[in-house]
């Protein structure tokens, strides 16, 4: 478990909202709130734990984007995420938030 959360830690990039349009096209993107650490979450969805996952979708502590968000994200092309690709999803923390 620590060598996967080590390996996914060196994955975490920053990343631009024009980079995030494709991924959102498919549904892959998935908001991970600042309240948790986007490795943390690599982790639960790299290692299948439902539990995990589960809880943190019914506190809303990880979500799909709303249309308003993607609108505004659409108004603002500089806008940027901290970004982790753990198939087939990416996950993203605003960095304005």
């Amino acid at each position: 478990m620590q060598d996967l959360k080590a390996e996914l830690a060196t994955m975490v990039d920053e990343a631009e909202w024009e980079w995030l349009i494709p991924h959102v096209q498919r549904d892959a993107v998935v908001i991970v709130t600042s309240g948790l650490e986007l490795v943390d979450v690599g982790v639960a969805l790299a290692s299948d734990d439902v539990m995990a996952v589960q809880r943190w979708i019914s506190e809303q502590l990880i979500y799909k984007p709303t249309s308003e968000q993607l609108a505004d994200w659409g108004n603002d092309r500089n806008h940027r995420f901290n970004a982790l690709i753990v198939q087939p999803y990416v996950l993203v923390q605003d960095l304005a938030a």
